[in-house]
Protein backbone atom coordinates (compact mmCIF):
# COMPACT_ATOMS: atom_id res chain seq x y z
CA UNK A 1 0.00 0.00 0.00
CA UNK A 2 1.23 3.47 -0.83
CA UNK A 3 2.43 5.61 2.05
CA UNK A 4 1.00 9.04 2.76
CA UNK A 5 3.51 11.75 1.91
CA UNK A 6 3.46 14.54 4.50
CA UNK A 7 5.72 17.46 5.33
CA UNK A 8 6.10 16.83 9.04
CA UNK A 9 5.08 14.30 11.68
CA UNK A 10 5.42 14.85 15.43
CA UNK A 11 5.40 11.93 17.86
CA UNK A 12 6.00 12.19 21.59
CA UNK A 13 5.71 10.28 24.87
CA UNK A 14 6.17 6.79 23.45
CA UNK A 15 7.83 5.51 26.66
CA UNK A 16 9.68 2.58 25.12
CA UNK A 17 10.67 0.18 27.88
CA UNK A 18 7.41 0.46 29.84
CA UNK A 19 4.39 -1.83 29.91
CA UNK A 20 2.03 0.87 28.70
CA UNK A 21 3.83 1.56 25.42
CA UNK A 22 1.89 0.64 22.26
CA UNK A 23 4.92 -0.08 20.11
CA UNK A 24 3.18 -2.26 17.51
CA UNK A 25 0.61 0.45 16.81
CA UNK A 26 3.35 3.05 16.46
CA UNK A 27 5.23 0.85 13.97
CA UNK A 28 2.02 0.52 11.96
CA UNK A 29 1.64 4.31 11.93
CA UNK A 30 5.25 4.97 10.95
CA UNK A 31 4.94 2.46 8.13
CA UNK A 32 1.89 4.30 6.80
CA UNK A 33 3.63 7.65 6.30
CA UNK A 34 6.52 9.12 4.36
CA UNK A 35 7.37 12.42 6.09
CA UNK A 36 10.10 14.83 5.03
CA UNK A 37 10.72 15.51 8.73
CA UNK A 38 9.97 13.35 11.76
CA UNK A 39 10.04 15.07 15.17
CA UNK A 40 10.38 12.81 18.21
CA UNK A 41 9.28 15.28 20.85
CA UNK A 42 10.60 13.75 24.07
CA UNK A 43 10.06 10.72 26.30
CA UNK A 44 10.61 8.30 23.43
CA UNK A 45 12.85 5.95 25.43
CA UNK A 46 11.86 5.85 29.10
CA UNK A 47 15.34 5.83 30.64
CA UNK A 48 13.88 6.68 34.06
CA UNK A 49 12.17 3.28 34.18
CA UNK A 50 14.53 1.37 31.88
CA UNK A 51 15.03 -2.27 32.85
CA UNK A 52 16.90 -5.07 31.13
CA UNK A 53 14.02 -7.33 32.17
CA UNK A 54 11.56 -5.52 29.93
CA UNK A 55 12.44 -4.24 26.48
CA UNK A 56 10.47 -6.46 24.07
CA UNK A 57 11.28 -6.92 20.36
CA UNK A 58 8.46 -4.59 19.29
CA UNK A 59 10.09 -1.73 21.23
CA UNK A 60 13.41 -2.37 19.51
CA UNK A 61 11.60 -2.43 16.16
CA UNK A 62 10.45 1.15 16.76
CA UNK A 63 14.08 2.25 17.10
CA UNK A 64 15.01 0.27 14.00
CA UNK A 65 12.17 1.85 12.05
CA UNK A 66 13.12 5.39 13.06
CA UNK A 67 16.78 4.89 12.17
CA UNK A 68 15.72 3.19 8.96
CA UNK A 69 13.64 6.24 8.03
CA UNK A 70 16.65 8.49 8.69
CA UNK A 71 18.86 6.31 6.50
CA UNK A 72 16.33 6.63 3.67
CA UNK A 73 16.26 10.44 3.69
CA UNK A 74 13.80 11.53 6.39
CA UNK A 75 15.18 14.27 8.64
CA UNK A 76 14.73 12.94 12.18
CA UNK A 77 14.93 15.31 15.16
CA UNK A 78 15.05 13.78 18.63
CA UNK A 79 13.89 16.52 21.02
CA UNK A 80 14.84 15.51 24.56
CA UNK A 81 12.26 15.18 27.33
CA UNK A 82 12.41 14.45 31.06
CA UNK A 83 12.24 10.65 30.86
CA UNK A 84 15.13 10.68 28.39
CA UNK A 85 16.83 13.78 29.81
CA UNK A 86 20.27 12.14 29.95
CA UNK A 87 20.34 12.52 26.16
CA UNK A 88 20.70 16.25 26.76
CA UNK A 89 24.41 15.54 27.10
CA UNK A 90 24.34 14.94 23.36
CA UNK A 91 22.32 18.04 22.44
CA UNK A 92 23.14 19.47 19.04
CA UNK A 93 24.75 16.17 18.01
CA UNK A 94 24.16 15.38 14.36
CA UNK A 95 24.55 11.90 12.87
CA UNK A 96 23.59 12.07 9.23
CA UNK A 97 19.86 12.75 9.10
CA UNK A 98 19.47 12.07 12.84
CA UNK A 99 19.83 15.06 15.20
CA UNK A 100 19.50 15.37 18.98
CA UNK A 101 18.24 18.76 20.20
CA UNK A 102 16.64 20.31 23.30
CA UNK A 103 14.31 22.51 21.27
CA UNK A 104 13.62 23.20 17.64
CA UNK A 105 12.42 26.18 15.63
CA UNK A 106 11.13 25.49 12.13
CA UNK A 107 9.92 27.79 9.37
CA UNK A 108 6.70 26.31 8.01
CA UNK A 109 5.43 28.15 4.96
CA UNK A 110 6.50 31.52 6.37
CA UNK A 111 5.33 30.83 9.92
CA UNK A 112 7.56 29.96 12.88
CA UNK A 113 6.98 26.80 14.92
CA UNK A 114 8.55 26.45 18.39
CA UNK A 115 8.91 22.79 19.31
CA UNK A 116 9.99 21.45 22.71
CA UNK A 117 8.85 18.70 25.09
CA UNK A 118 7.40 20.88 27.85
CA UNK A 119 8.87 19.39 31.04
CA UNK A 120 10.54 22.73 31.84
CA UNK A 121 7.11 23.93 33.01
CA UNK A 122 6.86 21.11 35.55
CA UNK A 123 7.94 22.35 38.99
CA UNK A 124 7.99 18.82 40.45
CA UNK A 125 10.63 17.77 37.91
CA UNK A 126 12.79 20.82 38.58
CA UNK A 127 12.60 20.74 42.39
CA UNK A 128 11.66 17.17 43.39
CA UNK A 129 12.76 14.76 40.71
CA UNK A 130 12.32 11.75 43.01
CA UNK A 131 8.62 12.63 43.33
CA UNK A 132 8.23 12.89 39.56
CA UNK A 133 9.92 9.51 39.10
CA UNK A 134 7.69 7.95 41.74
CA UNK A 135 4.71 9.32 39.87
CA UNK A 136 6.06 7.73 36.69
CA UNK A 137 6.10 4.30 38.33
CA UNK A 138 2.60 4.85 39.69
CA UNK A 139 1.37 5.84 36.23
CA UNK A 140 2.91 2.68 34.73
CA UNK A 141 1.14 0.55 37.37
CA UNK A 142 -2.16 2.31 36.63
CA UNK A 143 -1.74 1.54 32.92
CA UNK A 144 -1.14 -2.16 33.76
CA UNK A 145 -4.31 -2.30 35.85
CA UNK A 146 -6.20 -0.48 33.09
CA UNK A 147 -4.98 -3.01 30.51
CA UNK A 148 -6.35 -5.89 32.59
CA UNK A 149 -9.63 -4.00 33.08
CA UNK A 150 -9.99 -3.42 29.34
CA UNK A 151 -9.23 -7.09 28.64
CA UNK A 152 -12.14 -8.02 30.93
CA UNK A 153 -14.41 -5.42 29.30
CA UNK A 154 -13.52 -6.74 25.84
CA UNK A 155 -14.47 -10.27 26.94
CA UNK A 156 -17.85 -8.91 28.01
CA UNK A 157 -18.27 -7.04 24.73
CA UNK A 158 -18.07 -3.62 26.32
CA UNK A 159 -16.09 -0.53 25.33
CA UNK A 160 -12.62 0.21 26.70
CA UNK A 161 -12.28 2.55 29.66
CA UNK A 162 -9.38 4.85 30.58
CA UNK A 163 -8.76 5.11 34.31
CA UNK A 164 -6.05 7.76 33.91
CA UNK A 165 -8.26 9.97 31.75
CA UNK A 166 -11.06 9.67 34.30
CA UNK A 167 -8.69 10.70 37.09
CA UNK A 168 -7.23 13.60 35.10
CA UNK A 169 -10.66 14.91 34.17
CA UNK A 170 -12.14 14.60 37.65
CA UNK A 171 -9.28 15.87 39.82
CA UNK A 172 -9.38 19.66 39.88
CA UNK A 173 -5.63 19.95 40.44
CA UNK A 174 -4.89 17.89 37.33
CA UNK A 175 -7.29 19.91 35.19
CA UNK A 176 -5.81 23.17 36.49
CA UNK A 177 -2.25 21.95 35.81
CA UNK A 178 -3.09 21.04 32.21
CA UNK A 179 -4.83 24.36 31.60
CA UNK A 180 -1.92 26.29 33.12
CA UNK A 181 0.56 24.29 31.02
CA UNK A 182 -1.23 25.11 27.79
CA UNK A 183 -1.71 28.79 28.65
CA UNK A 184 1.94 29.22 29.72
CA UNK A 185 3.22 27.64 26.51
CA UNK A 186 0.92 29.77 24.36
CA UNK A 187 1.73 33.03 26.21
CA UNK A 188 5.47 32.44 25.86
CA UNK A 189 5.10 31.62 22.18
CA UNK A 190 3.18 34.84 21.55
CA UNK A 191 5.72 36.84 23.56
CA UNK A 192 8.57 35.45 21.46
CA UNK A 193 6.83 35.88 18.12
CA UNK A 194 6.06 32.24 17.28
CA UNK A 195 2.99 31.26 15.27
CA UNK A 196 2.90 27.68 16.57
CA UNK A 197 4.02 26.10 19.82
CA UNK A 198 4.29 22.31 19.75
CA UNK A 199 4.62 20.33 22.99
CA UNK A 200 4.21 16.86 24.48
CA UNK A 201 4.71 15.84 28.13
CA UNK A 202 1.13 16.04 29.46
CA UNK A 203 -0.30 13.24 27.25
CA UNK A 204 -3.17 15.45 26.12
CA UNK A 205 -3.50 15.78 22.32
CA UNK A 206 -4.81 19.19 21.38
CA UNK A 207 -4.97 21.86 18.71
CA UNK A 208 -6.27 25.26 19.78
CA UNK A 209 -5.78 28.93 18.94
CA UNK A 210 -4.83 31.05 21.96
CA UNK A 211 -5.20 34.82 22.10
CA UNK A 212 -4.01 37.43 24.54
CA UNK A 213 -3.59 41.21 24.35
CA UNK A 214 -0.23 40.78 22.60
CA UNK A 215 -1.37 38.51 19.77
CA UNK A 216 -2.29 34.91 19.03
CA UNK A 217 -0.72 31.54 18.28
CA UNK A 218 -1.76 27.95 17.72
CA UNK A 219 -1.04 25.60 20.62
CA UNK A 220 -0.46 21.98 19.59
CA UNK A 221 0.19 18.86 21.64
CA UNK A 222 1.05 15.51 20.08
CA UNK A 223 -0.43 13.45 22.92
CA UNK A 224 1.20 10.06 23.51
CA UNK A 225 1.46 6.39 22.54
CA UNK A 226 0.42 5.04 25.93
CA UNK A 227 -3.21 6.12 26.21
CA UNK A 228 -4.27 8.24 23.25
CA UNK A 229 -2.10 6.85 20.40
CA UNK A 230 -1.89 10.20 18.64
CA UNK A 231 0.52 12.24 16.53
CA UNK A 232 0.60 15.65 14.87
CA UNK A 233 0.88 16.01 11.11
CA UNK A 234 1.63 19.12 9.06
CA UNK A 235 0.94 19.20 5.35
CA UNK A 236 -0.60 21.63 2.84
CA UNK A 237 -0.08 24.46 5.36
CA UNK A 238 -2.37 22.79 7.89
CA UNK A 239 -1.95 20.90 11.16
CA UNK A 240 -4.06 17.91 12.11
CA UNK A 241 -4.14 15.48 15.02
CA UNK A 242 -3.80 11.88 13.92
CA UNK A 243 -5.78 9.43 16.10
CA UNK A 244 -4.63 5.87 15.54
CA UNK A 245 -7.85 4.31 16.81
CA UNK A 246 -9.90 6.36 14.33
CA UNK A 247 -7.49 6.94 11.46
CA UNK A 248 -5.51 3.70 11.31
CA UNK A 249 -5.07 2.11 7.92
CA UNK A 250 -4.68 -1.53 6.97
CA UNK A 251 -1.77 -3.24 8.77
CA UNK A 252 1.67 -2.49 7.39
CA UNK A 253 4.75 -4.60 7.86
CA UNK A 254 8.34 -3.56 8.43
CA UNK A 255 10.39 -3.22 5.31
CA UNK A 256 12.08 -6.51 4.52
CA UNK A 257 15.58 -5.02 4.61
CA UNK A 258 14.92 -3.57 8.07
CA UNK A 259 13.81 -6.97 9.39
CA UNK A 260 17.16 -8.47 8.54
CA UNK A 261 19.35 -5.71 9.98
CA UNK A 262 20.47 -5.58 13.58
CA UNK A 263 20.65 -2.31 15.53
CA UNK A 264 24.36 -1.70 14.89
CA UNK A 265 23.90 -2.13 11.13
CA UNK A 266 21.03 0.36 11.14
CA UNK A 267 23.00 2.94 13.09
CA UNK A 268 26.01 2.39 10.83
CA UNK A 269 23.81 3.23 7.84
CA UNK A 270 23.65 6.87 8.99
CA UNK A 271 26.73 7.21 11.22
CA UNK A 272 29.98 5.54 12.17
CA UNK A 273 29.09 5.77 15.86
CA UNK A 274 27.30 3.13 17.92
CA UNK A 275 24.74 3.85 20.63
CA UNK A 276 24.31 1.37 23.49
CA UNK A 277 20.99 2.09 25.19
CA UNK A 278 21.72 -0.22 28.11
CA UNK A 279 25.04 1.49 28.93
CA UNK A 280 23.35 4.87 28.63
CA UNK A 281 20.75 3.82 31.20
CA UNK A 282 23.40 2.54 33.61
CA UNK A 283 25.39 5.78 33.24
CA UNK A 284 22.24 7.79 33.93
CA UNK A 285 21.52 5.82 37.13
CA UNK A 286 25.06 6.32 38.43
CA UNK A 287 24.70 10.08 38.29
CA UNK A 288 22.24 10.12 41.22
CA UNK A 289 18.64 11.11 41.49
CA UNK A 290 18.93 14.77 42.45
CA UNK A 291 20.34 16.30 39.27
CA UNK A 292 18.26 19.28 38.15
CA UNK A 293 17.55 20.44 34.59
CA UNK A 294 20.41 22.48 33.17
CA UNK A 295 19.87 26.12 34.07
CA UNK A 296 21.31 27.18 30.72
CA UNK A 297 18.50 25.20 29.07
CA UNK A 298 15.90 27.08 31.13
CA UNK A 299 17.54 30.45 30.45
CA UNK A 300 17.52 29.69 26.74
CA UNK A 301 13.75 29.35 26.91
CA UNK A 302 13.33 32.43 29.09
CA UNK A 303 12.00 30.25 31.92
CA UNK A 304 14.62 31.05 34.59
CA UNK A 305 13.22 31.70 38.06
CA UNK A 306 15.58 34.71 38.55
Amino acid sequence: MKKRKIELAVVSDVHLGTYGCHAEELITYLNSIQPKKLILNGDIIDIWQFSKRYFPPSHLKVLRKVIGMASKGTEVYYVTGNHDEMLRKFSDTSMGNFKVVDKLVLNLDGKKAWIFHGDVFDVSIQNAKWLAKLGGYGYDLLILINSFLNWCLAKMGREKYSLSKKIKNSVKGAVKYINNFEKTAADLAIENGYDYVVCGHIHQPKKEIYDNKYGSCTYLNSGDWVENLTALEYSFKRWRIYHYNHDKLSPFFLDEDLKEMDMNELIASITDKEINIENMAQEHKSEGEEENIDNDFLDDKGLSQD
